[in-house]
């Protein structure tokens, strides 16, 4: 979400692309509120954007989103929770995994199997799974 919004972001144009493209052949999107919680957070942070956005244009691009006709609402629950913790002592995962953990267990728990990302070692450890990438 960060590189298809972000316009100076490294991956830009190859994030844009390929969200057009599957849009294009009709697919939807799911979003968590972990996740635009986390988008406002990155693109307002100066130490991770060369320009960030303030919090009333993250808000924005967030609600954006989420109002988006493609995008499927998708919140955690208890099966969730239960997921995210056996994932963490399972795995072994640290503090630094705890959101990317929550955020693959609430997708699982609702049947999403594709995950859009470029930090493919978080999610591969899971096994459960297929990353596209757009590096």
């Amino acid at each position: 979400l960060v590189a298809a919004e972000i316009t100076d972001h490294p991956f830009h144009l190859q994030a844009d692309a390929l969200l057009w493209r599957l849009m294009d052949d009709g697919h939807d999107f799911a979003l968590t509120p972990q996740t635009l919680a986390e988008f406002i957070h990155v693109v307002t942070d100066s130490r991770r954007m060369p320009r960030p956005l303030t919090t009333p244009d993250a808000i924005g691009r967030a609600e954006h989103w989420w109002h988006s006709s493609e995008v499927l609402h998708v919140f955690p629950d208890g099966q969730s929770l239960n997921a995210f913790f056996g994932w963490l002592r399972r795995h072994q995962l640290g503090r630094k995994r705890l959101l990317d953990t929550l955020f693959a267990a609430t997708l699982r728990n609702a049947g999403i199997r594709r995950i859009i990302s470029n930090n493919t070692r978080d999610f591969e450890v899971l096994g459960c799974f297929e990353v596209i990438e757009f590096k």
